[in-house]
């Protein structure tokens, strides 16, 4: 079934599948015919001789420059031209696809008077697999993500490149291939389809998908770390969550409880202490903040994939064309900082249960450094290092960027967000925390491998899988393969898929 775009019902599940399943899309008939009509409403104005922003006037410093008639056609194409600027490596293709479809989404809300035929060509170059070539880098985040929009514009021209059946593709032949008409740019095309913060913003659901599922990966090693540990379990009652209120504390607590059943520990059997270090028995509450924020910037990205980021905004039944700053990436970089922060945060906790893992002095009696033979062999002792190392990249990368503005254009645009600064940096951190909690994972089953217990079903479930790909550390062998194969098995989610289907969907 074909995805609705309609500029008010694109949520990040909805992107997701556009972007990385390649799940088909159509413009809704309404939407069809606001965007129609607002084109209508633009040639109305234009005849009026209104001056307007981008369409009559230059742009930027050059927002005062009145230009000729004859000329606001060609002057489309040499705006795609200056701003196609970037550079570096193409962006993935998942990321293109997803700015597309939020551009789409702006144009249905019938805002942007742009011609219906460039909405089209881009929902037929999505539905056929033609994505645009666009740098990673180029962006400031206001007016937009000028530069890789711009390449992407390029292709209403027959210009530029695209990836097409896994191949890097001139865009005209392409096209020409799939049986897609290239449009070309009329008056306002060219600005209306660069004019906005949609692939910082694609990139954005796309992470914030991801963080959803890593904190559940980060819930499932922890409750490993906390059985390996002998952990108290009291602190994972849901009343002590519920008495203070906050959501995302309640449901980690309630995530964690769950992988306990049937556990000896649960059922008092094993002997534990009255109560555990910070990194054991707040858990729940330090993931559970890190929850919190990704909720809240979730909401505040969709709500961006169904506004209208564009200038100039034209409203037809106002009578009224008002340029102003929707193109501003703020409202999506300031909730992503925070987002990507606590994905930071989260692995810093994970590697303080690794340390408990491997410190026997914290280990409540497992082997040093979870070594069959200590001293002669050195066990898990490296990979601390590793996780060291990436969490420290990870503080690095968890320093501010949409505080990190620079002017631009005259000072015209003074005041930029540099929300593919962050876009770019939470990728990262993400990459960064699979291995992470991956780390811990593999601790933790080395550990309970030594524990004489039952743990929880959703603990040993976890193991199983994680067994069926890293083996026992019976002895000291190169670990950056394992290392690989845990990262790649935390990124694939059988851990989780098989978790779930043990215990049910956690939270």
């Amino acid at each position: 079934m074909k995805i609705t775009l309609d500029g008010k019902s694109l949520n990040i599940d909805k992107l997701v599948n556009i972007a990385r399943n390649n799940s088909q899309v159509q413009v809704s008939d309404t939407s069809l015919q606001k965007i129609k009509k607002c084109r209508q409403f633009l040639e109305s104005k234009l005849a009026e001789g209104t001056v307007m922003y981008g369409i009559n006037t230059g742009i930027g410093e050059f927002s005062e420059t009145r230009l000729p008639d004859e000329k606001l056609k060609e002057f489309q194409k040499y705006l795609v031209y200056n701003h196609s600027a970037g550079i570096g490596e193409p962006m993935p293709v998942e990321y293109a696809r997803g700015a597309m479809a939020g551009r789409i989404n702006v144009h249905a809300n019938g805002n942007s008077a742009i011609r219906h035929q460039i909405t089209e060509t881009m929902v037929e170059m999505l539905n056929k697999g033609l994505t645009p070539l666009m740098a990673q880098k180029g962006s400031v985040g206001a007016c937009g993500d000028l530069s890789p929009m711009a390449q992407a514009a390029q292709n209403m021209m027959g210009e530029g490149h695209v990836f097409y059946k896994g191949e890097k593709r001139k865009a005209k032949d392409a096209m020409l291939e799939a049986g897609i008409e290239i449009p070309g740019l009329d008056v306002r095309d060219g600005l209306g389809f660069i004019n906005g913060s949609n692939v910082l913003t694609a990139m954005s659901a796309i992470h914030l998908y991801d963080m959803e599922i890593l904190l559940k990966h980060a819930e499932i090693a922890a409750a490993m770390s906390l059985e390996a540990l002998l952990g108290n379990l009291k602190p994972y009652d849901k009343w002590i969550h519920e008495v203070r209120g906050f959501d995302g504390a309640i449901k980690s607590a309630q995530n964690i409880k769950s992988m306990f059943a049937q556990s000896d520990l649960e059922t008092g059997k094993m002997k534990t202490k009255v109560q555990d270090a910070y990194s054991m028995r707040s858990t729940p509450q330090v993931i559970g903040s890190a929850r919190d924020a990704v909720r809240w910037a979730k909401s505040q990205v969709e709500i961006e994939l169904n506004g209208v980021g564009d200038n100039p905004i034209f409203l037809p039944d106002e009578n009224l064309v008002v340029s102003g700053a929707n193109f501003q990436g703020s409202p999506v970089a300031v909730p992503m900082e925070m987002a990507g922060s606590s994905m930071t945060m989260i692995s810093v906790l994970s590697e303080r249960r690794l340390n408990r893992l491997l410190n026997p002095a914290l280990s409540t009696g497992l082997p040093p450094f979870l070594a069959t033979d200590p001293g002669f062999f050195s066990g898990l002792m490296l990979s601390q290092y590793t996780a060291d190392m990436l969490i420290t990249e990870q503080k690095i990368l968890s320093t501010n960027a949409s505080i990190q503005s620079i002017p631009a254009a005259a000072d015209q645009e003074d005041f930029v967000s540099m929300g593919m600064n962050t876009a770019i940096k939470n990728k990262q951190i993400i990459e960064n925390m699979y291995s992470i909690i991956g780390i811990e994972f593999m601790a933790a089953a080395q550990a309970l491998d030594f524990r004489k217990f039952n743990p929880g079903k959703g603990v040993q479930t976890a193991k199983d899988i994680i067994r069926q790909h890293i083996d026992f550390l019976d002895e000291d062998r190169p670990l950056h393969d394992d290392h690989d194969k845990i990262t790649a098995l935390v990124k694939s989610g059988k851990i989780l898929d098989a978790v779930e289907s043990t215990l049910g969907k956690l939270n």
